[in-house]
């Protein structure tokens, strides 16, 4: 697990399922997504059963491989069910403290945060990411809030040392704006599971997020 945590580090795309947007269905996502290049992989599902969502979670475990983090959302007891690499979890949801003792040491933990208070306890938490959301206005998830704008999350990133993941209302118009503005990683679900090719733009994404990058430099 220590490699898969390193690879916190060098993510760029980061894919959080939807089957209720999805065109082609989850696991068709996952799979032509890290065939596409993404090397992180959510799986959040709100509307299926336990038992078939840790059926699904252990076909798209199988997906990721070696080549990609499998976190499930929330979910707890279907990441232990299947072993996954670890969980993205809310502020309202099971504490930090409590999902580390049931996991373990050796898996990944991320949080969904808005503001750099939220932040700096994720990381004071034993958080290994924060999720920064919502970047945009977002019609993906009802209670996102308000875009806090890419200008933002570099106050985020200066008051942590773990990796920052901007979601929210992210596409490829917009993307650019986000890697400058200091986001490590960075999360676009409708503009990826909605389209008719998610391979494609997947790899568009990533070769948006590594241009930028480079032009910073």
């Amino acid at each position: 697990m220590d490699n898969k945590r390193s690879l916190l580090d060098i993510i760029d795309f980061y894919l959080v399922t939807d089957s209720g947007l999805s065109k082609k269905g989850t696991l068709s996502d996952v799979e032509n997504a890290v065939a596409a290049g993404c090397r992180i992989v959510q799986y959040r599902e709100k509307s299926r059963t336990t038992k078939d969502m840790v059926l699904e979670a252990a076909q798209i475990k199988k997906l990721c491989g070696g080549k990609a983090i499998f976190l499930v959302n929330d979910r707890v007891d279907v990441a232990m069910a299947v072993d996954a690499d670890g969980v993205h979890i809310g502020q309202d949801d099971m504490p930090i403290s409590m999902a580390r003792k049931l996991l373990g040491p050796d898996k990944i933990i991320g949080l969904t945060v808005h503001d750099v208070e939220e932040a700096k306890k994720a990381e004071q938490s034993g958080a290994d990411y924060v999720g920064l959301s919502p970047i945009f206005n977002t019609s993906t998830k009802k209670d996102a809030g308000t875009g806090i704008g890419p200008e933002s999350i570099r106050a985020v990133k200066d008051a942590i040392c773990i990796p920052v993941v901007a979601i929210g209302g992210i596409n490829k118009e917009n993307c650019a704006s986000v890697v400058r503005g200091g986001a490590d990683s960075l999360v676009a679900i409708s503009a990826v599971v909605c389209s008719e090719d998610v391979r494609k733009e997947t790899m568009d994404l990533i070769d948006i997020i590594r241009k930028t990058r480079l032009d910073k430099k």
